[in-house]
């Protein structure tokens, strides 16, 4: 079973992809968008419409080019997708749309985002824009030429235990990253990062004949939209920033933010499990803890199905970005535990390129530690304090041994820029803990404002049931007033929390 890393894979069913029409490229000049049906969805929209009517998109693609500092040079494609409003009378411009990731395809979230609830005067304010970053989906592609046996192990390094467990790992980080550096797409390789898919956004923007931009970004999509709007402030209008990462995006601090929040979020599941005995998981949440760790232990042990304790710590990790999962999760460990076949997965489609165009962003983005020591010390450190989780997500990953060429730094967010910027959080959510949007909350300054909800799972809007946290969106997107101050929202008496909903649980 693959060991899926849930804030990497963004709801890839969620997020699903929309076939473009025919085989051939619409260039766009600005101003003129040539939009056409999109044509078969893909698997994973097939799998979300069964869950929701989805509203038919229309599609073309752009062409931006591959390195900026040379616009007339090589030029790459980039696949956009539109649900027009249907209120010209009551449409205000665009909202761009990015569901996380990076690697993961957005061309069809407009639609499933209205499918899950987007309020109708949001629908009637926008068209609604999709898009799949450079690298990603049917825009020009990525790839490290990855076999099946480097997919199944994911983007979750092995839980080590030890310093050798970490040096032991060091030696398929660097393979794939050699890999990637060699791959048929490493022409790619300098010019696939955050800052250039903010660029390729302001080209939608401007192909599409719109002074400014708004824009609807959750998880990795935080960074996305808070590049672009450090980095085109004038062009930005409505900034909507959906659990979010911290000012580094997704850089090694973020990465190991993975642990302690999966300790904020699991009480949430332990209580669950505790008032269901029927799983028989333990009457406790302290008993519920407790089984975590023997089976951990176990697996390790002894694999059963083909999962091991690093394959258990993330999917358990992986099912708590959504409330709605836990009878599942609850399930699911039953069976491990009592040797019960174990409910099967739904594959992850196109998850190669998933897996290579999460490495060429975050690897190429900023620099990691490059030392397999700073790993081991990294690990010592997090496996004491965050034991669940914390031996793996400070392990080592190719992004330790990833080419040095990088065309400029990281882009460095800052309070420089129009006041507009909301930013949603939940407080126990797992893939982006609080307090790495905290920090980003503290980078923007008089920039942004921000909403809390006392909740558990990974997104806010419009999945989330918290209506406090739901209204101050809307009210913003619609009337652009956000509340004057930092709200913190109490909790609200539902079920269901979190980005997935629609896709019965498929996570990031």
């Amino acid at each position: 079973m693959r060991r899926t890393l849930s804030l990497a894979l963004a709801a890839t069913a969620v997020a699903a992809a929309t076939a473009m029409p025919g085989s051939s490229v619409v260039a766009a000049t600005p101003d003129t968008v040539r939009w056409e049906p999109c044509s078969e969805k893909a698997p994973s929209e097939r799998a979300a419409s069964e869950k929701a009517a989805l509203p038919p998109l229309e599609c073309s693609t752009l062409e931006v080019p591959l390195d900026y500092r040379d616009p007339d040079g090589r030029q790459i494609e980039i696949a956009i997708s539109r649900l027009a409003s249907k209120e010209p009378s009551k449409r205000r411009g665009v909202l761009l749309t990015n569901p996380g990731g990076p690697g993961i395809t957005g061309l069809g979230y407009p639609a499933v985002l209205a499918g899950s609830g987007l309020p109708r005067k949001v629908l009637d304010s926008y068209d609604l824009i999709g898009f799949d970053p450079r690298g990603v989906g049917r825009s020009t592609r990525v790839t490290c030429d990855l076999t099946q046996e480097q997919q199944n192990r994911g983007n979750l390094p092995p839980y080590a235990h030890t310093a050798a467990d970490v040096a032991r790992e060091a030696a398929n980080a660097r393979t794939v990253a050699e890999q990637c550096a060699t791959s048929r797409t490493a022409w790619m390789l300098p010019h696939t990062t955050t800052a250039n898919t903010a660029r390729d956004m302001d080209r939608i923007r401007a192909a599409l004949g719109e002074p400014k931009l708004s824009y609807l970004g959750a998880s990795y999509g935080t960074y996305l939209g808070a590049v672009y709007t450090t980095m085109f402030p004038k062009r930005s209008d409505r900034i909507v920033l959906d659990s979010n990462l911290g000012p580094g995006g997704y850089d090694v601090t973020a990465m190991r933010l993975f642990a302690p929040g999966l300790e904020d979020r699991f009480p949430d599941f332990a209580e669950f499990a505790a008032a269901h005995p029927e799983y028989g998981l333990g009457t406790t949440p302290e008993q519920v803890t407790e089984k975590y760790f023997d089976l951990a232990e176990r697996l390790e042990a002894k694999p059963v199905q083909g999962i091991d304790g690093t394959s258990f710590r993330g999917l358990t990790f992986d099912r708590l970005y959504v409330d709605a999962n836990m009878p599942e999760l609850a399930e699911f460990w039953q069976a491990l535990d009592t040797a019960r076949p174990v409910p099967p997965s739904p594959p992850i489609a196109d998850f190669e390129n998933f897996m290579a165009g999460r490495f060429y962003v975050i690897c190429g983005d900023n620099r990691w530690p490059e030392t397999v020591r700073e790993y081991q010390r990294n690990v010592a450190v997090d496996r004491l304090k965050y034991p669940m989780l914390g031996g793996s997500s400070a392990g080592i990953g190719p992004c330790a041994f990833w080419p040095d060429k990088r065309v400029e730094p990281p882009v460095r967010i800052g309070d420089r820029g129009p006041s507009n910027v909301l930013m949603v959080q939940n407080e126990r959510d797992p893939g982006t803990p609080l307090a790495g949007a905290e920090k980003l909350r503290q980078a923007f300054g008089k920039r942004a404002t921000m909403v809390t909800a006392d909740q558990g799972g990974h997104g806010v809007y419009p999945y989330g049931p918290n209506t406090c946290a739901n209204d101050a969106v809307t009210a913003f997107l619609t009337t652009g007033q956000r509340p004057p101050h930092d709200l913190a929202c109490a909790a609200e008496p539902h079920a269901g929390t979190g980005r997935g909903a629609l896709s019965g649980g498929t996570a990031r």
